[in-house]
């Protein structure tokens, strides 16, 4: 199942307080749940200024509809299309 990076652009996320992040990722799991088990969010990184998503879902389409339905911007969907780390240099 193909993995996607998403950038949201939101202006403050890193001020963002533990009880908003929590509500935010409630909604995220609750349009998940109506989505069905082909769409899985990994993990999200906050910056200063946007979120980064990393989800498992089968194309692009199905991850703007997550976004569409719980009221995220996407303002870039990326595939993965390798993985590497610190063993990738490793012979």
């Amino acid at each position: 199942m193909p993995k996607f990076i998403i950038e949201r652009e939101l202006p403050g996320a890193g001020d963002l307080t533990p009880d908003q992040l929590q509500s935010v990722s409630q909604t995220s799991c609750g349009v998940l749940r109506e989505l069905g088990p082909q769409i899985q969010w990994v993990q999200s990184f906050v910056t200063a200024d946007k979120i980064y998503c990393v989800y498992i879902a089968p194309n692009e389409d199905m991850i703007r509809e997550h976004a569409s339905l719980g009221g995220f911007p996407a303002n870039c969907v990326s595939q993965v299309r390798a993985v590497i780390d610190p063993t990738t240099a490793e012979i």
